[in-house]
């Protein structure tokens, strides 16, 4: 007996009394092994090598057999169990009726041709060598380099067991002609000569280093007597490092286990805190003359988190900060930055993981809280130890790329800022979210009603498979229709929009999907995230994700909430303030990026748009159609828009008569009127692209690196992609460092004055304010001057700000 071990249909038409199809377990499903009554039962013919004929009819996208247009699985089945085979359904196309039989007719040579395609060759000279098929151990010799290259640690201790580490990280060699896929970098091309030290190469050759080979000192501090002692100690140091144990991952919402301190590589100190509330605070309490010291600066990885647990225990943490993550992010932002991995990679020395003591993530996992107070020492201390051993090796590091005022005037105060964002929290209307959720609920069952009736059918929308076969079977929307590896049609976002302008049902069905996304991700969702402690959701400020230097944040995603269309804005009605003695004051910038290009490429006449406060769009227009302001009109202030944002990310001509629904040729005529106009941009343009081709790397006004790998690959799709993140990262970069100065700068006013007003959000170029109404003439002026001058440019920073009752109302 044979079994064929693959997950491709195709070869289910070999399938035979002695040859079976061994589908491997995949995607949750189990392994199936198929013989001739499964593979008769699942494609629902009378011979295995009718699979063949389906195909030809079906075609497979994954393989690129074309099949016959409008011919589904469904069609197929039903052809074959009646016509037998693609030559018998072609010779008989007079019966079919309809599209169908215009199709069957139109396409018959190519159902013939696909037939042939789906046909697996049983005469390919193989020469069969069953000893060489037997399949041998993996050569650890081998592999090992490999997996050391790639980082391929899971993988590793899979195939090889615990003991496994990464014994070599090989970097690429400024001379290397490769690209990060291995491919050869494009003759002709300058190789980037990157400094491996620069981003973050490893200082250490090995992880072969733990807890149990190397000599440490980790000391436990759990009587009041001992913890004195480590008060004295810490109370002498201008910085210690210090990281907390808690019982979960959400700061505010979670409980303090211990605390943990090292002022010296190889030493540290833990904490243990009790379950009862007060006492820990107690302990905690303890401490506040060392963690509300200015003079002492803090170190730490991921420190945000911790300010947090102090800030619940009743501790104001202050003094200059120097966050390991932060310095990775800066040194190279495009990996990961868990300590770790930096550890391992840096230190050479693998950490205790935490799923040692408390197992891996899910409902099983156990808590810190009930780990042996041994262990959870070893643990804690080691983590304190090794971070402070990080900041030694990140420290010149950043000095090396000049990012010293990055780090410590922008990205580490800023931990300060979203700590007290986050822990503020913002109040929600519940009775607005449950009526919106009541209208959309009507709102989508008319959308689906309507649907139904324009497809003649009731089925699942929210099936991509059933919406599929409905617009590519039933009502032949697209004969070209593509389909997944699974040969299901794509219905993507992507897909529907590019058939909206042809058809009422498919702006109907993208209507549809839009009210639910909103319904499920936020109006239902947002009360379920309510913190039960303070009544207020508190959302999470990722602050090392985006290479670009933006935030982004989760619990809620702030910066996915709809605001292009009515019913998405409307979700910003159920932000509200405090209570009736505070406002929502709202602050955006105007077109900071457009601003910002004008700013670095110096461009003389769009500069000079900003200056008169010209409404940017417009005299684009005018300049690139030649015709004065007042003769622009809607479509072409509308085309001039859509080239000005286009630009930044690096937007061809065919990308803009996509955007726009125009000729290519057109959108190429606008395109080079855009550039005649803005010569400036043009050599921006140019200049970046050829520096980042020479140094492998671009840089905002603030001097925040993005790397750029791959910008000298030969592979054009991937050199195309970092060619775009060249012209896009210094200028949305640049945008970043702009907004998060101005949060700094507000944040330490609103101190500096004791100010009762709260920065509560901050949305892409927007901050939200809760402000006591008393307050709002004085707060105003001092966001709108901390945003215009966070940054020195030549060109104008324009603020816009609006005060109300909810965030949509302040927008």
């Amino acid at each position: 007996q044979v079994y064929c071990m693959t997950p491709d249909k195709d070869f289910a038409q070999l399938v035979s009394e002695n040859i079976f199809i061994y589908k491997p377990a995949r995607m949750g499903n189990d392994m199936e092994i198929l013989g001739v009554p499964e593979v008769l039962k699942k494609w629902e013919i009378e011979r295995p090598e009718q699979v063949i004929d389906i195909l030809g009819l079906w075609g497979d996208a994954v393989d690129g057999i074309p099949g016959i247009p409008g011919v589904g699985e469904k069609t197929a089945k039903l052809l074959i169990k009646q016509y037998g085979s693609v030559e018998e359904i072609i010779a008989h196309s007079h019966e079919l009726k309809g599209k169908l039989r215009e199709n069957v007719e139109t396409y018959a040579e190519q159902g013939i041709m696909s037939k042939k395609l789906a046909t697996i060759n049983l005469n390919s000279p193989v020469e069969l060598d069953e000893a060489g098929l037997e399949m041998c151990d993996p050569s650890r010799e081998l592999l090992e380099p490999l997996f050391a290259e790639l980082e391929f640690r899971t993988l590793g201790r899979r195939v090889f067991g615990e003991d496994f580490s990464i014994t070599e990280l090989k970097a690429v060699s400024a001379g290397s002609q490769i690209d990060m896929f291995g491919a050869p970098v494009a003759e002709g091309r300058t190789t980037m000569t990157i400094d491996v030290q620069d981003i973050g190469s490893p200082e250490q050759p090995s992880a072969s280093k733990n807890i149990n080979n190397v000599a440490h000192n980790y000391m436990l501090a759990d009587t009041k007597e001992k913890r004195a002692e480590l008060i004295a100690q810490l109370s002498k140091e201008k910085s210690f490092c210090f990281d907390t144990e808690t019982t979960g991952t959400d700061a505010n919402n979670c409980e303090l286990v211990g605390l943990s301190f090292s002022i010296k590589p190889t030493e540290g100190w833990y904490v243990p805190t009790p379950p009862d509330e007060q006492q820990t605070k107690a302990i905690v309490d303890e401490f506040r003359g060392v963690f509300e010291n200015p003079a002492i600066s803090k170190i730490g990885q991921n420190l945000k988190f911790d300010i947090l647990m102090l800030k619940w225990y009743g501790v104001e943490l202050q003094g200059d900060l120097f966050d390991t993550m932060m310095a990775h992010y800066i040194i190279d932002p495009d990996t990961r930055h868990n300590m770790d991995i930096l550890s391992e990679n840096y230190l050479g020395y693998k950490p205790v993981s935490i799923t040692e003591l408390i197992g891996a993530k899910g409902k099983n996992q156990g808590s810190m809280r009930d780990v042996e107070i041994e262990k959870v020492k070893e643990y804690a201390a080691e983590d304190a130890d090794i971070t402070l051993q990080l900041k030694n090796v990140f420290e010149p590091q950043i000095k090396k790329v000049g990012a010293e005022k990055l780090l410590h005037e922008i990205e580490n105060p800023l931990i300060y800022v979203l700590a007290d964002i986050e822990h503020e929290g913002v109040r929600i209307d519940h009775d607005t979210l449950r009526e919106f959720s009541k209208d959309l609920e009507t709102d989508i069952a008319k959308l689906e009603k309507t649907v139904y009736e324009k497809a003649g059918v009731r089925f699942n929308i929210a099936s991509p498979k059933q919406l599929g076969e409905v617009l590519f079977e039933k009502l032949m929307l697209d004969p070209k229709a593509k389909k997944t590896k699974t040969g299901q049609y794509q219905t993507g976002e992507d897909v529907l929009l590019s058939l909206a302008s042809k058809s009422d049902i498919v702006r109907d069905i993208l209507d549809y999907r839009q009210l639910q996304k909103l319904k499920s991700t936020y109006v239902d969702a947002l009360p379920q995230m309510v913190n039960q402690k303070t009544g207020r959701v508190h959302t999470s400020y990722n602050q090392a994700v985006a290479a670009t230097g933006r935030l982004s944040s989760t619990n809620p995603n702030l910066q996915n909430i709809p605001i292009r269309t009515e019913r998405g804005r409307e979700v910003r009605k159920a932000f509200i303030p405090r209570d009736e003695n505070h406002t929502i004051v709202s602050a955006d910038y105007s077109q900071i990026e457009l601003r910002i290009i004008a700013e670095i490429s110096k461009d003389a006449n769009m500069m000079e748009a900003f200056v008169k406060d010209l409404d940017i769009h417009t005299a684009t227009a005018a300049n690139v159609y030649g015709v004065s302001l007042l003769e622009v009109t809607g479509d072409m202030r509308r085309n001039a828009k859509a080239v000005n944002f286009g630009i930044i990310y690096g937007q061809s001509a065919f990308g803009l008569s996509q955007n726009l629904g125009i000729p290519r040729k057109e959108a190429a005529e606008i395109i080079e009127n855009y550039f005649a106009q803005y010569p400036g941009i043009k050599q921006y343009m140019s200049d970046t692209m050829n520096f980042a081709r020479e140094n492998g790397y671009v840089t905002t006004l603030m001097g925040r690196r993005r790397y750029l790998r791959d910008i000298n690959s030969a592979n054009q799709t991937v050199r195309g992609f970092a060619e775009r993140n060249a012209i896009n990262a210094p200028i949305q970069g640049s945008a970043a460092d702009m907004i998060k100065i101005a949060m700094i700068n507000i944040h330490k006013e609103f101190k500096a004055q004791k100010l009762g007003a709260k920065m509560t959000m901050q949305v892409h170029d927007e901050l939200v304010f809760d402000v006591p109404n008393h307050e709002i003439e004085i707060v105003k002026p001092i966001i709108m001057h901390n945003m215009k001058t966070a940054i020195k440019t030549e060109v104008p920073i324009m603020v816009e700000i609006g005060t109300g009752l909810n965030w949509l109302e302040a927008h």
